[in-house]
């Protein structure tokens, strides 16, 4: 192969080693294969032979190129045959890998040395010197000796140290020459790389060894010869004991073509590791919502024929609180534990997914009827209700599930997903743990949440939220000694009750600044009012997690001018569920300002005896459901008397709320209520007129009047 043939090797950096390799020798340069075929030659050896560029090429016999340089007057001594006959034998009977040198005469009366070694890997490798002037300069020609020594050298390491498998063919498809790495990918036998094996020879080895390339021994031959013909350029991709080979054909000018090979094993498995993750959750290693909606859509042929399938939504009930009070690796944990019992409430034709955070949703196909996923459902939220035991702490979390059922609910996949979400929201709207079915009529009460959401972000600038304020009676001093502010909103020509706009403040977290304008408005309207009057301001749990909670309150009481002893929190025991010692950080450092603290809706919950003993309030609030039936059920008036009689002992004051009749007022002042709240007494008030009533002497009189009957 000559330096100029190069380039149809195309941009390969073999081809760039062997040229560099080829034309930095100093002097002729060729190679002969086993069968006296021309392989490789340089410009050098052209031109000491007087040879023109075209007038020697690949495979040209030797035969040709002795007879080639005779006519240009290259060695007058002997004839062409003479010459051929001689050198051959010269050639033949150095196989033994010595190099061997020798002396002839060219055109106009000049010397060349040539000098040739054997490789199996190459066959005859021929140096050629002119040293017409250099005869007797023996140290010089010695150091040239070393130079070519060196030079084979540097041949040899270019071909063999290529990380890519090297392999050159003949124009009949037998090999010239291969690498190290092309024998020790495909781990020839010694016999299979030598020069003259056939390509045909080889292939059949390595489909013998178990070689798969995407089709049969005689396809894949045949894919090969047919590239070979078009002479055009290949490419394949095969398995040869549990490795991936990458192959590329590289056909050159003389018909015989040059085919690289790469081992591309951990590539292949890189990228179908990089396909499953773009598909699935790492953390859990379920389907994502990429490949979950993929799936979805599969199905979609299958529902327009009329065939059923389910879909469930799936949240996780209380994990949030987790994530915030234990951290995110036990949240992850919980994760991993709640997608494996999910797992085992699936059958083999389901598809589970993780969509997200805590969201999972479940594809159900085929199914009989709907009853099959409510089985499935119900199987859900006990697997996810039971406890789990995560680095010595028992953590008890729920699920809440929504189903939709195609066709009847949706035969497209959107469809299907919304109005699963749909139904996931009513679910969790109607107390968690538990599954709900899609119903028609659940998109209109969506887009009221939604509108209602919108609106809400746009309340304070709008001026649409105010506050309305109702006073509480202290029993013992009988005048009003507290007074609650209360959360109203005007919106749309409508006042939007807080039951319906306060939990959707809580969960996209606009209660914080929403609760940061009340607490200031009602400091600030407190100053107003005589100095022995406190005001109650309620907390939403969420308005904990704001980083400077006790800073907001130091602000909200300097900036009105309100002492802090003047200031009653209010709160509920859902703050306190994971015991954070956070949060009970706070609470004590309130207090120690002088604000009071009081626990609102008090019997409501599940555990409210273990948080008085987490924190000293100041104040319990009897929730109003007991009320309504304290004159006529005897286990609210003993609950009333037991809670009453709690905050006495735990020096706390009480607070009834609801209180609506007389009866009602006689039975808890007998009880020892410290106060009561509720419209036997006043309704919430705006400003001006609570205004009125604290300073009026009517009011006293009123409160005097109660006091005597």
């Amino acid at each position: 192969m000559r330096a100029e043939d190069a380039g149809s090797l195309g941009e390969k950096a073999e081809a760039l080693l062997l040229d560099a390799a080829l034309e930095s020798i100093p002097y002729g340069f060729c190679v002969w294969s086993p069968q006296f075929r021309l392989v490789m030659w340089n410009k050098n050896w052209r031109d000491i032979y007087g040879f023109s560029l075209d007038a020697v090429y690949r495979g040209m016999s030797l035969e040709e190129v002795v007879q080639l340089s005779d006519r240009l007057g290259n060695h007058p001594d002997q004839s062409a045959h003479e010459f051929y006959e001689t050198y051959t034998e010269e050639l033949l009977a150095n196989r033994s890998g010595a190099r061997t040198k020798n002396q002839e005469v060219v055109h106009g009366g000049r010397t060349v040395e040539t000098a040739h070694i054997y490789s199996e890997a190459l066959g005859w490798v021929v140096t050629h010197e002119d040293i017409s002037d250099e005869i007797a300069r023996t140290e010089v020609v010695q150091k040239r000796k070393l130079e070519l020594e060196r030079q084979n050298i540097r041949l040899d390491a270019a071909v063999n140290n290529i990380s890519q498998g090297l392999c050159m063919m003949d124009a009949k498809g037998r090999l010239v020459i291969c690498n190290e790495p092309y024998a020790r990918i495909y781990n020839l036998p010694a016999n299979l790389v030598k020069p003259g094996t056939m390509l045909e020879d080889i292939l059949s080895h390595l489909f013998d060894m178990g070689m798969e390339a995407g089709g049969t021994r005689e396809e894949y031959i045949e894919w090969r010869r047919d590239v070979i013909a078009r002479r055009e350029y290949g490419k394949n991709i095969h398995e040869l004991n549990n490795r991936t080979v990458l192959m590329q054909h590289h056909p050159m000018k003389d018909g015989g073509w040059v085919s690289t090979h790469e081992d591309i094993t951990e590539q292949k498995q890189n990228e179908a590791r990089i396909r499953h993750l773009a598909r699935h959750d790492a953390l859990t290693d379920l389907p994502n919502r990429i490949e979950f909606l993929e799936q979805m859509a599969k199905t979609e042929a299958g529902l327009s024929r009329g065939e059923m399938a389910a879909v469930l939504y799936i949240d996780l009930d209380h994990f949030k609180a987790v994530n915030d009070t234990l951290g995110h690796a036990v949240g992850d944990e919980v994760i991993k534990q709640a997608s494996a019992r999910l797992w085992g409430t699936t059958r083999e034709t389901d598809v589970l997914a993780r969509l997200g955070g805590d969201e999972f949703a479940l594809l159900m196909r085929p199914i009989e009827d709907a009853e099959v996923a409510a089985r499935v459902a119900d199987r859900i939220i006990k697997a996810i209700g039971a406890p789990m035991h995560i680095g010595g702490q028992q953590i008890e979390i729920g699920a809440s599930v929504g189903i939709a059922v195609g066709p009847g609910d949706g035969v497209k996949t959107d469809t299907l997903v919304k109005n699963a979400d749909l139904a996931l929201y009513k679910a969790k709207s109607e107390g968690r743990s538990t599954y709900h079915f899609f119903e028609a009529g659940m998109d209109a009460d969506l887009q009221q949440r939604r509108s209602i959401e919108a609106g809400l972000r746009l309340a304070l600038q709008r001026k649409e939220l105010r506050l309305m304020y109702q006073p509480l009676l202290g029993l013992a001093e009988n005048r009003v000694t507290c007074v609650e502010a209360l959360l109203r909103w005007d919106h749309e020509g409508r006042t939007i009750s807080p039951t319906e706009f306060i939990p959707i403040a809580e969960e996209t977290g606009l209660i914080v600044v929403i609760g940061e304008w009340v607490l200031r408005e009602a400091c600030k309207t407190a100053t107003s009012w005589p100095g022995d009057v406190r005001v109650a301001v309620n907390l939403s749990p969420i308005q904990f997690k704001s980083r400077d909670l006790l800073g907001l309150v130091k602000s909200a009481l300097s900036d009105a001018r309100l002492p802090p002893t003047r200031l009653e929190l209010e709160i509920t025991e859902s703050l306190l569920l994971a015991d954070n010692d956070a949060n009970l950080k706070v609470l004590h450092e309130l207090r120690a300002m002088g604000v009071r603290i009081s626990m609102d809706d008090f019997g409501t919950g599940y555990s409210s005896l273990s948080y008085l003993r987490s924190f000293p309030f100041d104040k319990i609030k009897i929730d109003r459901s007991f009320m309504r039936d304290l004159t006529g059920r005897g286990d609210s008036q003993a609950i009333i008397k037991a809670v009453i009689g709690l905050g006495q002992s735990l020096g706390m004051s009480t607070t009834a709320e609801g209180v609506e009749t007389e009866e009602q007022l006689e039975m808890v002042r007998a009880h020892g209520a410290s106060e009561v709240q509720g419209f036997l007494f006043s309704p919430p008030l705006p400003p001006a007129a609570l205004a009125n009533l604290l300073h009026s002497e009517a009011t006293k009189h009123q409160v005097g009047d109660k006091k005597a009957s």
